[in-house]
């Protein structure tokens, strides 16, 4: 057994709730998320005082998440990025669980950050990952490199305008046409996994 096997198997869900601050559950989609400050976002920060870029008005900044309880928790879990045994605690609380959503809030903070999720993805087979960015600069070169179960979309920067053509995984923001089902069904995924399928290249998601 890997001392990183034995560091989970022994770990319980209290213990790893209060290192990485627990997770989320929107109420959209079919399983939990982790999630961080939209203030925290590298590129995201940039885009939102840019009117026409998918950020300007960013939902993550208003309504609930900007009551005092919805901030703490979300920057606990920024703080907890370098908690030595972050890894294993987000590998108990996702156990089991078969859609995972990466940063419903927030962004990747840099290749280290990267690297630790793949990590957990890769000591969760049972869970298919699915995580949104903006921040190209992280990406590997390669995406031999990905678990199996893990979908990185990266998302246009401005409305309407498709994303880097060099990723596989792209999402896009658009005003009109065909797009996300979740629009046409309460804001819902109810059956669509279309955002984790590594067989769908790019999602058109309605401005909001």
């Amino acid at each position: 057994m890997t001392l990183m096997r034995m560091a989970f198997t022994k770990m319980l869900k209290k213990e790893a709730k209060e290192i990485t601050g627990g997770l989320s559950k929107p109420s959209k989609m079919p399983g939990p998320a982790y999630n961080l400050p939209a203030s925290a976002c590298i590129t995201g920060a940039k885009l939102v005082k840019i009117p026409g870029s998918v950020c300007h008005g960013c939902y993550a900044l208003k309504g609930r998440y900007r009551f005092p309880n919805v901030q703490a928790a979300l920057q606990r879990r920024l703080e907890s990025l370098t908690h030595p045994k972050w890894i294993p605690a987000m590998v108990v609380l996702i156990d089991k669980t078969p859609w995972f959503r990466w940063h419903d809030s927030g962004d990747l903070q840099g290749v280290q950050h990267l690297k630790n999720i793949f990590e957990v993805c890769k000591l969760t087979p049972g869970a298919m990952h699915w995580l949104p960015t903006r921040e190209a600069k992280f990406l590997p070169l390669n995406t031999d490199s990905i678990p199996k179960n893990l979908i990185i979309r990266l998302s246009g920067h401005k409305i309407n305008k498709p994303a880097a053509a060099f990723w596989p995984w792209t999402s896009t923001v658009v005003t009109d046409g065909k797009s996300c089902p979740a629009k046409e069904q309460g804001n819902q995924c109810l059956d669509c996994r279309a955002c984790w399928d590594r067989g769908t290249d790019n999602i058109a998601y309605g401005l909001h």
